[in-house]
């Protein structure tokens, strides 16, 4: 997940009635599901959690057998992404990426409702960024041999790819990402698939708390915080999302949709701002967000999707704010309430 960006970031979230509580509707809001923990339960004991609180959705990070394994016939919708480093053998030829496919994807096609592939995470800009268009186009011809027309291919970015970015009119794309993210919008444009972006309002306040409203970084501004020309915005997500649209615009691509597949608000590890308190607020507001199935000032008309991060910590991941953004402890209680309404 990216930790960068001043004017840039934010997720979902979605459980029904007063607070965090069994319920048999199920919610079009994901949750990502990291693995990166000795104290984690069991993967089936994470599916039975997920349908429990109706959670529809799914990420996961690479394809963990045993994950895919509790994942059989559940329904869960689940996008699936590669490893970063398995990202260059994938993109040397179809045959590489049917090879990759076959012994990570293929064996759980029946019964796993994987409705996403992602060719790598955050990698853009940086060494691996070539490797992203040429691993998508070979991931999708393996994906239309085998006749999943239900199974899309795209990317997962951070905002980082963004250079200009405030206000988001002003958008574009880095020097460093934009050669890449133009092959990869223009792929996406082509084969009707929407480009993942991790976004994280949090990162923008705690860097510059001064010049970041806390109530615009947390959907409870009352009215516009930022115009820009005549769109208004009120929080922070919608900003990021729309300087994500302008900058494809600006580089003739405007038929791309956006889904977060990453956002949160950590509950511990860097004082005040990260309670538990703010975090409940923020995935409660994105909840809401969300679920009101509506666009941004820029595009009303393209309702918004994603994902909350993270299903649990993950305490073998560097020390830092990473290992606080969990939304239940390991015995699958919940850490704060969650209203609904």
């Amino acid at each position: 997940m990216a930790l960068v960006n001043i004017f840039l970031m934010l997720l979902l979230f979605a459980f029904v009635h007063h607070q965090i509580t069994t319920t048999e509707a199920r919610l079009d809001v994901g949750v990502c599901y990291g693995m990166i923990g000795d104290n984690l339960p069991s993967p089936a004991a994470v599916v039975k959690l997920y349908r429990r609180y109706g959670i529809g959705k799914l990420r996961l990070f690479d394809p963990n057998p045993a994950a895919l394994a509790a994942l059989r016939g559940s329904e869960i919708e689940v996008t699936l992404g590669t490893k970063n480093e398995d990202l260059q053998s994938i993109a040397l030829s179809v045959d590489a990426a049917k090879t990759w496919f076959d012994a990570n994807v293929q064996p759980y096609t029946s019964d796993v409702k994987i409705t996403f592939l992602s060719a790598g995470n955050e990698v853009v800009p940086g060494n691996l960024a070539q490797f992203v268009l040429p691993a998508m186009r070979n991931l999708q011809s393996v994906v239309k041999g085998y006749g999943y027309s239900g199974m899309r291919i795209t990317t997962v970015v951070a905002t980082s790819t963004l250079g200009t970015s405030y206000p988001p009119s002003n958008s574009t794309f880095s020097n460093a990402a934009r050669a890449d993210m133009v092959g990869i919008i223009k792929f996406l444009s082509s084969s009707g698939s929407p480009l993942m972006i991790n976004v994280y309002p949090y990162f923008a306040y705690a860097s510059d708390p001064v010049n970041v409203r806390l109530d615009y970084a947390q959907f409870t501004a009352n009215g516009s915080v930022v115009q820009d020309g005549t769109l208004s915005y009120s929080n922070l997500l919608d900003a990021v999302v729309d300087a994500f649209y302008w900058a494809m615009e600006k580089e003739g691509v405007t038929s791309v949709d956006l889904v977060v597949s990453e956002s949160g608000w950590p509950s511990a590890g860097n004082g005040y701002i990260t309670s538990v308190e703010l975090a409940q607020i923020y995935n409660q507001n994105l909840v809401k967000r969300f679920q009101a199935n509506a666009g941004t000032p820029k595009h009303p008309d393209r309702s918004l999707g994603g994902f909350i991060f993270a299903m649990f910590n993950e305490n073998q991941k560097p020390a830092g704010i990473e290992r606080n953004f969990r939304l239940f402890y390991p015995d699958g209680t919940p850490v704060y309430r969650m209203y609904f309404n």
